[in-house]
C-alpha cells in the first residue's frame, strides 16, 4: 500500500456525532403556551380589577414575565452541543456551551477507554472518556436512550480504531 494512501485512510473518519440537548417545545408551541398564560393571566387579573384589588393585576403580568425568563434561559442552556468524532489517529471532543465558548479534547485513540456507569433502573447515568492523564465527560444532557444508543455507537467506532 502507498504511504500516501494509507496516511489518507487513518485519518479517514470512522464517527461522526454531534450531541445536542432535547427540547420538546419548538417556537410554535412556546407561543401559543405564552399566549394562554397570557391570556389567563389578562382575565384573571381584569376580574380583580374590578372587584379594586389593582395591585392584583401587576402579580399576574409579573407571573407572565418570571414564566418567559424561564422559557428563556431553557432555551439559552439548548445552545450547548459537543461534537465526537473518532479517526484511526484522533478522538476529537469539541464541547461547545450555551455562551459559545468552545473546549476542544483531543486523544489518542489507541490510549483511550470509553468508561460508562449504569444504574439498574434507570440505564447509564454518565459517560467518560478517558486517556492520556485527563478524562471528559459526554453527553451529560442526553435522555437514557439517546445515551444507549451514542455509547453503542460509540464503543463500536472506538474498537475500529483500534483495529479489534
Amino acid at each position: 500500500m502507498n504511504p500516501i494512501d494509507a496516511a489518507a485512510r487513518n485519518e479517514e473518519e470512522i464517527f461522526r456525532a454531534l450531541l445536542v440537548p432535547h427540547r420538546s417545545l419548538g417556537r410554535k408551541g412556546f407561543l401559543i403556551v405564552m399566549a394562554a398564560i397570557g391570556g389567563c393571566s389578562f382575565l384573571t387579573g381584569l376580574f380583580f380589577l374590578s372587584l379594586g384589588a389593582w395591585p392584583v393585576f401587576g402579580f399576574f403580568g409579573l407571573d407572565v414575565l418570571v414564566v418567559y425568563l424561564a422559557f428563556r434561559m431553557n432555551y439559552t442552556a439548548a445552545k450547548a452541543h459537543e461534537e465526537v468524532s473518532v479517526s484511526r489517529i484522533a478522538l476529537q471532543i469539541r464541547q461547545v456551551a450555551p455562551s459559545g465558548r468552545t473546549n476542544l479534547h483531543e486523544f489518542n485513540p489507541f490510549w483511550t477507554r470509553f468508561d460508562v456507569a449504569r444504574h439498574a433502573e434507570i440505564g447509564i447515568t454518565s459517560m467518560r472518556v478517558e486517556g492520556q492523564g485527563k478524562a471528559v465527560t459526554i453527553g451529560s444532557f442526553l435522555n437514557p436512550d439517546d445515551r444507549e444508543s451514542f455509547a453503542l455507537a460509540f464503543t463500536r467506532a472506538l474498537a475500529a480504531a483500534k483495529g479489534r
